[in-house]
């Protein structure tokens, strides 16, 4: 099996998303497993690349129509003209150039210059300024790839969805239904098998309500839409089960016996992930005919240029876009060849109070 291309978009070029994006790829474990090219310009990468203080990165400036060579750090030249870097500050111009390379990568995974595509982070307000349209990554790559999607956030052992994204607190509930909770679970399901492997997925589905609602005590979402969506799942043959109080539900380590967990809206899903995780998880699209992921921090406007920053979910978002790429072709495979797995079918011993 050959290694595949993956594609690194920076995210703002006053952040640390560059810093990181080396430190994770100026590893000989990493580049004996995929052939990587960044999408930028030389000048951009190599002040980046001046912050760091140990290693040789060799970095190889591609041409046009050029395959990319393996075991360096290949570089896909954006934009020609000079650009001025005030590392930590938000601006316009961090925006435009995020939003260029971010753009120049996803044209790549249209036309299979890549295989899967790594995102570095970005600052929402930044982006607004130079004219992205989009909430966030996710959104802009739904739109791109005209595909219903799924945000879920992951690490080796807790994988968390999210029904509604990136909207306003007071949104929440009036968007929420049954048709949505049951299209956003069945995204996570078909993931959860397809991407990660897990044959017969057990997955857990959260309340909107404190209490999850307490039987209507304080709010009717639980009884009206969450839990036909969970009924009409069941009835498919799906190991599902909720809707489950959060604070409980994670403060008792129930998590621990589920495969995914599907959270009702961004803040109820990724406290508590990145408390458990932070750092080291990912975030990934889900749904998409494509792959992409994510390190689960922000831009960290208040440690770039200092050399500090930490590539752990970097390069975790590296490793799982190449598990993903592998597990696809082996799914597939399967699938052509008809062959099938041993699977569970046993749903886990817990209680949805």
């Amino acid at each position: 099996m050959s290694n595949p291309v993956i594609g690194f978009s920076i995210g703002d070029i006053n952040g640390i998303g560059l810093e990181v994006t080396l430190k994770a790829l100026n590893e000989p474990m990493i580049l004996s497993k995929i052939i990587p090219i960044i999408f930028a310009s030389d000048k951009v990468v190599a002040f980046h690349k001046n912050i760091l203080t140990r290693g040789e990165l060799v970095l190889h400036s591609l041409n046009p129509g050029e395959k990319p060579h393996e075991g360096m750090i290949n570089v896909m030249n954006v934009w020609p003209e000079t650009v001025t870097i005030t590392l930590g500050e938000m601006s316009e111009t961090g925006g435009k150039y995020a939003t260029l390379s971010l753009q120049s990568a996803v044209d790549a995974l249209k036309s299979k210059i890549i295989d899967a595509l790594v995102t570095a982070p970005i600052n929402k307000k930044a982006m607004e300024m130079a004219g992205f349209e989009h909430p966030g990554h996710t959104e802009f790559l739904t739109t791109a790839f005209g595909k219903n999607s799924l945000m879920i956030l992951a690490t080796d052992s807790l994988r968390v969805g999210i029904v509604t994204g990136h909207i306003p607190i007071s949104e929440v509930a009036g968007k929420i239904s049954t048709d949505l909770i049951i299209r956003k679970a069945q995204i996570f399901l078909d993931s959860l098998k397809i991407d990660f492997g897990i044959e017969k997925p057990r997955l857990a589905v959260l309340g909107l309500n404190p209490h999850a609602g307490d039987n209507g005590l304080f709010g009717q979402e639980e009884k009206d839409i969450i839990i036909p969506a969970i009924m009409s799942l069941k009835s498919k043959g799906h190991i599902i089960q909720g809707p489950f109080p959060a604070d409980g539900f994670f403060g008792a380590g129930t998590w621990k016996h589920f495969d995914g967990v599907l959270a009702m809206y961004h803040d109820q899903g990724l406290i508590p992930f990145k408390t458990l995780a932070f750092g080291s998880g990912v975030n990934f699209t889900a749904g998409l005919p494509v792959i992409r992921t994510s390190p689960d921090h922000g831009t960290g406007f208040d440690i770039a240029g200092k050399g500090v920053a930490k590539a752990d979910s970097l390069r975790s978002s590296i490793y799982l876009a190449l598990d993903i790429y592998r597990q696809r072709e082996e799914y597939h495979y399967y699938q052509k060849n008809k062959l099938r797995k041993n699977v569970r079918t046993e749903e886990p011993n817990v209680s949805d109070d």
